[in-house]
């Protein structure tokens, strides 16, 4: 079955956001704040699993938005080699170019909770 980032990480970052002090802080800087938390993208250790066979099993199926998120990110030959030899390096890549779509949403059915 095909690991559904989308929703693993709505789920990751509505628990940030329970820990996280946002008290006037912006969207921007919470975004700022989540795209180092490993719990979130792994981007700050370079791994959101610590666990190469885990990583692999997410992005095994995904490979569409590693295409995409590469080619968001601008990335030369040596990050797709990189992306195809390196699941963690893959699995972060991923989370961290889904993370404004995915934060954008939670924060859209925070706003609707509140009517």
């Amino acid at each position: 079955m095909k690991y559904d980032y989308r929703e693993a990480m709505k789920e990751d970052i509505e628990n940030a956001l329970e820990e996280m002090d946002t008290t006037g802080k912006t969207q921007d800087e919470i975004y700022d704040e989540l795209w180092i938390d490993d719990s979130v993208t792994g981007n700050a250790s370079g791994s959101y699993t610590f666990n190469s066979f885990k990583a692999r099993e997410y992005a095994a199926g995904n490979e569409d938005l590693l295409v995409e998120a590469l080619e968001e990110f601008g990335a030369g030959d040596g990050e797709y080699k990189k992306a195809l030899t390196d699941a963690e390096y893959a699995d972060v890549t991923i989370r961290c170019y889904l993370l404004s779509e995915v934060l954008g949403d939670v924060y859209e059915e925070k706003e609707n909770d509140l009517y």
